[in-house]
């Protein structure tokens, strides 16, 4: 196996937090390299980015790592967790932005160089409706990473994943 079908076999990995986005659409393997095993064989070593710093899915996420490549033969498979850089929303794809809307939550809105003004706030489109009249309820949703939002044209919350 080459490092493309290592890539093509980390795209049936998905995010077990958002499981419509795979670890490839949020940008968290950083590296992938392949070297020959003196017996025989390719070992495969993948690095990976936590989306926060002690993400209790990142032990989830390397486990199902090593179950899809062992299931595609790979027999070698080493899973690291790299801190730096740390991990930022400009690496998500954009299909995964498309995807995390499609899921029903709010894509982050900017580029994380772009930094807030004290007291400015994010206009947050609803992911349902796309209305822009909507209203922070909670800086933390279900996940550190995500925001609770409410859309004031459909009345539906709905989260917003943060831009860092």
């Amino acid at each position: 196996m080459n490092v493309d079908g290592v890539y093509a076999c980390l795209t049936d990995v998905t995010d077990p937090e958002i499981p419509a986005l795979t670890i490839i659409d949020m940008g968290i393997v950083r590296d992938v390299k392949l070297s020959e095993l003196p017996e025989g064989g390719t070992e495969v070593t993948i690095k990976i980015t936590a989306t926060y710093t002690g993400c209790p899915a990142m032990d989830i996420i390397g486990m199902n790592i090593r179950m899809a490549l062992l299931s595609h033969g790979m027999k070698k498979v080493n899973v690291e967790q790299q801190i730096s850089p740390a991990w930022t929303t400009d690496w998500m794809t954009a299909d995964g932005k498309r995807k995390l809307k499609e899921y029903g939550i709010a894509p982050p809105q900017r580029n994380s160089s772009h930094t807030l003004a004290l007291f400015e706030e994010v206009l947050v489109p609803c992911p349902r409706c796309e209305s822009s009249d909507t209203s922070l309820i909670s800086q933390f949703g279900a996940t550190a990473c995500k925001s609770l939002y409410k859309c004031n044209a459909c009345k539906e919350p709905f989260e917003y994943f943060k831009c860092h």
